[in-house]
């Protein structure tokens, strides 16, 4: 028989399963909400404000200065954002689920650097797929070399990365080490 004075919250199963690894970590749900919150940054502000680009505004087939080529543009952005908002659920999901499982709370630092690593990640893996891969937009598509603002996003999402990392790799050490400071 179990003594239940060792038993620890990582051991009790949730009402929605057993609780992996990387469920169990708040540093996870950190890097989901940057992904989410970069998605949203992204399509806040370039797509919508600054009208830069659309999803598909490369392509040829859907351009931003017809009624159905912005009609398309218009629904490719929308699965778009819906996209980077299942991130976000997803990245409150998991916070919730290490709450449950009592885990300690990252610091501020260790939370913000997460938040940059997914943001960074977002900027990568949009960046290569979107503009490289599928040439489906450039960042600007309204300039005569977009490949220099493509690359910088690129950049960007890898400068975000680096600095999030040692934002947390930083707190992480410090948490670790019992290191006093901790900064909420």
């Amino acid at each position: 028989m179990t003594d239940l004075r060792e038993t620890t919250a990582d051991d009790l199963p949730t009402r929605h399963g057993p609780m992996t690894p990387w469920s169990r970590h708040p540093l996870v749900a950190c890097v989901l909400l940057g992904v989410g919150l970069g998605g949203f940054v992204d399509g806040i502000v370039l797509h919508q404000i600054l009208q830069w680009h659309h999803m598909l505004t490369a392509t040829g087939d859907h351009p931003a200065d017809t009624v159905a080529g912005l009609e398309a543009n218009t629904l490719a952005d929308g699965l778009f954002h819906a996209a980077t908002w299942a991130f976000v659920v997803t990245g409150i999901v998991v916070m919730r689920r290490a709450w449950a499982a009592r885990r300690p709370p990252p610091t501020v630092r260790s939370q913000v650097g997460g938040m940059l690593i997914g943001w960074g990640l977002f900027n990568l893996v949009e960046g290569l797929v979107d503009h490289h891969l599928l040439g489906v937009h450039d960042v600007r598509d309204d300039v005569a070399d977009p490949e220099r603002w493509n690359l910088g996003f690129l950049a960007f999402g890898a400068l975000l990365v680096g600095v999030g990392v040692l934002m947390a790799r930083h707190a992480i050490s410090r948490e670790h080490s019992g290191t006093s400071g901790r900064k909420r």
